[in-house]
């Protein structure tokens, strides 16, 4: 076990996040819930208020106020969409939830997922938002009260990432990297600590792991990813 939660830590660090509510089917059932995955065991908790490391994380949030450019805060603004859509700027134009029903209701279960699991985290820690730990930071995407930690859209963002690399490999280089961008413009947008990040795309792996275990995976998976390289012009192979 320990072994198995180093290597999901080192995938996490070296993987080339109010939000916006996912528009995903209403009658979507997760893979997993914090029963089965209780994140309070794996993710160390976030540093405490008043600390170097909170100071020097909130440092890291106003730097980038004043640094970030017009095209950053738009794209932290289009990313604040829980939507696995967000990815066809890697997979192209033929990806649109209209044409791919399977896709679209196997994301659906994927987000309810992500936010079983993780929203009992936020509450355990309840960590404020950047904007509520200091009136010095003004966001540029929608405000939430919820924990901060850890970040869910990194943990969406992560888990959507690794799911489409498994449905096309070819382009898991970009898709890969695409998620890890989606998780970092949490910070740039304001709403995130760095370290809510960091433990999204954890938490992300070891769902993602979790996930793949479930009995009920493997035919939605393989369902979606049919539909899925089949719109993309892909060989089912």
């Amino acid at each position: 076990m320990v072994r198995k939660l180093a290597f999901l830590l080192l995938v996490a660090f070296v993987q080339v996040g109010t939000a916006t509510a996912p528009a995903w089917s209403d009658d979507a059932k997760p893979f997993v819930t914090a029963h089965e995955l209780d994140l309070t065991k794996f993710l160390p908790p976030p540093a405490a208020l008043d600390t170097p490391e909170m100071k020097n994380e909130l440092a890291e949030i106003l730097t980038l106020q004043v640094t970030r450019t017009p095209e950053m805060v738009a794209r932290a603004q289009a990313d604040a969409e829980e939507n696995v859509w967000r990815f066809a700027d890697v997979l192209g134009p033929r990806f649109v939830k209209e044409t791919l029903p399977k896709t679209d209701a196997f994301f659906a279960r994927i987000a309810e997922t992500e936010g079983a699991v993780v929203d009992p985290a936020k509450d355990f820690w309840k960590r404020p938002r950047p904007h509520l730990y200091s009136d010095l930071v003004k966001p540029v995407v929608p405000l939430s009260k919820s924990g901060a930690y850890p970040s869910g859209h990194a943990t969406l963002g992560t888990l959507m990432a690794i799911m489409l690399s498994n449905m096309v490999p070819e382009k898991r280089a970009e898709l890969m990297a695409r998620g890890w961008d989606y998780a970092n413009n949490r910070v740039v947008g304001g709403i995130h600590f760095r370290s809510d990040v960091v433990a999204g795309r954890i938490a992300g792996n070891l769902i993602a792991e979790a996930v793949m275990n479930q009995p009920d995976f493997a035919a939605e998976f393989d369902a979606a990813r049919a539909e899925l390289r089949a719109a993309l012009g892909l060989p089912q192979s």
